[in-house]
């Protein structure tokens, strides 16, 4: 459950991830990797805080966001058989109803990939106001383009996907980082390692 403090803290994920300043963030996609790993979070240093990786097999795919010590944050899983394009959060390594945190879904199935609608596992029946939203490059607390807390800045190139994200002050950090890795992955098909392994063998041997 979101919780927004007297402060304007925005806490979703944990209350330790809001810092009182603005925070740059780089979040680096790995291509054609052996591992598991499919992101690296790193802060404007280049020091490593978060690593998220996937899973390999399975009806679902899922993205796992950890810290450097392999504790799992949020297990992020796409849903399929859907109209829209839809991912689910869960808290922790568990994807049981009872540990979703939030959903994130296209705001129409018929536009283009820039606009997401976050809603809250308390806001169940999504028939009203989402509780944040994607539009284009920036995220934003609420049902409209009032109230930003980060910005994604794509700095990829044709062999390298990566983002520098600004994260407002008093906003989670893990949170920001969730939506900005559903954002990639619906936006560029969520290719996993595996099927990159297998795209490239099949250039190299055409």
């Amino acid at each position: 459950m979101a919780s927004i403090s007297s402060s304007g803290q925005i806490s979703v994920v944990n209350s330790e991830f809001c810092l009182a300043y603005p925070v740059d963030i780089i979040i680096k996609k790995k291509l054609f990797s052996l591992s598991k790993k499919k992101y690296a979070v790193t802060n404007a240093d280049g020091d490593l805080f978060l690593n998220v990786t996937e899973n390999f097999f399975g009806v679902h795919r899922r993205r796992y966001l950890s810290d450097t010590d392999g504790n799992t944050f949020l297990t992020l899983q796409e849903c399929i058989m859907t109209m829209h394009s839809r991912w689910e959060v869960f808290m922790g390594d568990s994807t049981e109803d009872n540990n979703l945190l939030f959903s994130v879904k296209s705001h129409s199935m018929f536009q283009s990939n820039t606009e997401y609608d976050v809603f809250m596992a308390t806001n169940s029946e999504e028939s009203g106001c989402c509780d944040f939203k994607i539009y284009e490059n920036e995220i934003y607390a609420g049902n409209t383009k009032n109230n930003l807390i980060a910005q994604m800045n794509d700095q990829g190139s044709f062999m390298n996907t990566e983002y520098l994200v600004n994260v407002y002050p008093n906003v989670d950090l893990v949170f920001i980082v969730a939506l900005v890795v559903i954002f990639e992955e619906i936006k560029h098909g969520g290719t996993s390692n595996s099927e990159g392994i297998f795209e490239l063998a099949n250039i190299v041997l055409s």
